[in-house]
C-alpha cells in the first residue's frame, strides 16, 4: 500500500497544520465578517499551541479519546470508522485515537470490537489513517486486551442478551483470561488465571499488533492500561491475587505492564510516540483484604516515572473500572488532578486529562495552568464533532477550515469576540 496523489487534491493548500490549527486571517475573511480581529492574539491561547512529542507535532493540545464503537466484524474496521473517525480529523482534532483494538480474538471487550491482530486487518486501517492525514490530522490505535472483561455484548444488545455474550452470542466464555481466577462481579464470567506462557502470548500479541499499526501508518500508539482491563488486571491487587512474580508486590504487579511496553517500544519507530492509559486511582475504599483498596496515586505515579524511562511519553489520566465497589465523585473535570499529580511527580512524562472536559474555556485553563498537556475528550465529542473550531472561535482564535465546509463558518460567534 502506499499513498497517491488524487489528481483533484482536495485537501490542497491547507493553511498552517490544516483544520484546527491557528492562522492570520486574510482581508477578505475579515471583510466577510468571519472575524473581527485582523490578526490572532499573541500569544496564542495555550490550546491553540501545538506540541511537540518525539518527530509529531500536534496542531493543538486537544485530542479524540480512544471511544468503543461496537461496529466490527471479526475485528475488521468498516466504512463506519471512517466515517466516525475521519469527523474528527476534518474538524481539526489536534490527535484522534481509534478505539480500543484487540490484540488477539479472545482480548476483545464484545465479539463486535475492533481488532489488530491479524494483517488482513490492515488495509481498511490504512484507509483510515490515510484519510486523517489528508486532512493533516495525527491519528492512533489503542492497543488493547480486556482480560476478565471480555466476552460481553454491545450495550444496545444487553437488554436483549445480558451483559455476557455466550457461544450462541459470538462470544468465548471459556476463553476469557486473567492474572487470577477472580471474576468483576457475581454476573460476570470467572477468568482463567494467565500461566506465564500465556502471559509471554499477549506480551507478544501487542508487539505484533504494534507492527501492524506502524505498517498501517498510525502516528500515535497508547496501551490500553485502565478500567479494569488486563493491564490494569495486573496492576490492581482487586484483581491480581497471584503469589509468583506477577503478583503481590509493587514491583511485580507493575511487571506485566513493564515488560510489555518494552516489547513494543522495541518494534514502534523511535520517532514515534508511545501512550500509557493508567486508571490513575481504583476509587476503592481500604479493607482488612486490600489495606489501600486498590490500585493507588501513589503507586501510578510510580509506575509513571518508570515507563518514562522505558520510553512511553504520555500517561493519559483516567481512573477506576476494577471493582463495583468504586465510588467515583463525578465533577467537572474530576481527574484533571491525577494528570497534575503525575506531570509534577514525573517531570520527564507529558500527562494527558480526561473526564467531564466539555467546554473549550475549560479545556485551555487546563493545559494554561500547566494542570495537562493534553485534554482528552469523549462524549463531548459525540454531542459537539465541531468543538475544536467552535471552541477556538470562542477562545478568540481565527483557526483553519477543511476548505469544504468554510461557508459554515459561524459569524456570529467571531464577531461577539
Amino acid at each position: 500500500m502506499s499513498s497517491s496523489v488524487d489528481p483533484r487534491d482536495f485537501y490542497h493548500d491547507q493553511r498552517g497544520l490544516g483544520p484546527g490549527s491557528a492562522v492570520e486571517p486574510t482581508a477578505s475573511e475579515v471583510k466577510q465578517g468571519y472575524t473581527a480581529q485582523t490578526r490572532n492574539p499573541a500569544p496564542l491561547p495555550r490550546l491553540f499551541q501545538p506540541l511537540r512529542i518525539r518527530g509529531l507535532t500536534l496542531k493543538n493540545r486537544v485530542a479524540a479519546s480512544p471511544m468503543c464503537m461496537y461496529s466490527s466484524q471479526d475485528g475488521f474496521a468498516t466504512d463506519f470508522h471512517l466515517v466516525h473517525i475521519g469527523q474528527f480529523a476534518m474538524r481539526g482534532l489536534g490527535l484522534t485515537i481509534m478505539e480500543a483494538s484487540g490484540v488477539s480474538p479472545e482480548g476483545r471487550i464484545t465479539p463486535h470490537c475492533l481488532g489488530i491482530w491479524k494483517d488482513e486487518h490492515i488495509e481498511k486501517l490504512w484507509q483510515i489513517v490515510n484519510f486523517a492525514h489528508a486532512n493533516k490530522g495525527a491519528i492512533g490505535i489503542q492497543l488493547a486486551h480486556a482480560g476478565r472483561k471480555s466476552s460481553t455484548v454491545a450495550p444496545w444488545l444487553m437488554k436483549v442478551h445480558g451483559r455476557n455474550a455466550d457461544v450462541s452470542t459470538g462470544g468465548w466464555p471459556d476463553n476469557v483470561l486473567g492474572p487470577s481466577a477472580v471474576a468483576f462481579d457475581g454476573g460476570s464470567w470467572t477468568p482463567k488465571e494467565l500461566s506465564i506462557d500465556g502471559i509471554h502470548r499477549i506480551q507478544q500479541d501487542f508487539a505484533l499488533a504494534a507492527i501492524r499499526a506502524d505498517k498501517a501508518g498510525f502516528d500515535v500508539i497508547e496501551l490500553h492500561g485502565a478500567h479494569g482491563y488486563l493491564l490494569h488486571e495486573f496492576l490492581s491487587p482487586i484483581s491480581n491475587k497471584r503469589t509468583d512474580e506477577y503478583g503481590g508486590s509493587f514491583d511485580n504487579r507493575i511487571r506485566f505492564v513493564v515488560e510489555t511496553v518494552r516489547k513494543v517500544r522495541q518494534v514502534w519507530p523511535a520517532q514515534k510516540p508511545l501512550f500509557v492509559r493508567l486508571s490513575v486511582t481504583d476509587w476503592v475504599s481500604p479493607s482488612d483484604e486490600i489495606p489501600t483498596g486498590g490500585w493507588t496515586e501513589e503507586e501510578s505515579i510510580e509506575l509513571a516515572k518508570i515507563l518514562a524511562k522505558e520510553g512511553v511519553d504520555l500517561v493519559d489520566c483516567s481512573t477506576s473500572g476494577s471493582s463495583p465497589k468504586q465510588q467515583i465523585p463525578l465533577a467537572p473535570g474530576y481527574q484533571v488532578c491525577f494528570a497534575t499529580a503525575i506531570k509534577q511527580a514525573a517531570p520527564d512524562m507529558l500527562a494527558g486529562a480526561v473526564g467531564l472536559i466539555t467546554s473549550a474555556k475549560q479545556a485551555n485553563e487546563i493545559v494554561e495552568e500547566d494542570r495537562a498537556d493534553l485534554v482528552f475528550l469523549a462524549r463531548a465529542l459525540l454531542r459537539e464533532p465541531n468543538f475544536v473550531l467552535d471552541g477556538a472561535a470562542e477562545l478568540g482564535v481565527f483557526a483553519q477550515y477543511p476548505h469544504q465546509y468554510e461557508r459554515g463558518r459561524n459569524k456570529s460567534i467571531l464577531t461577539c469576540v
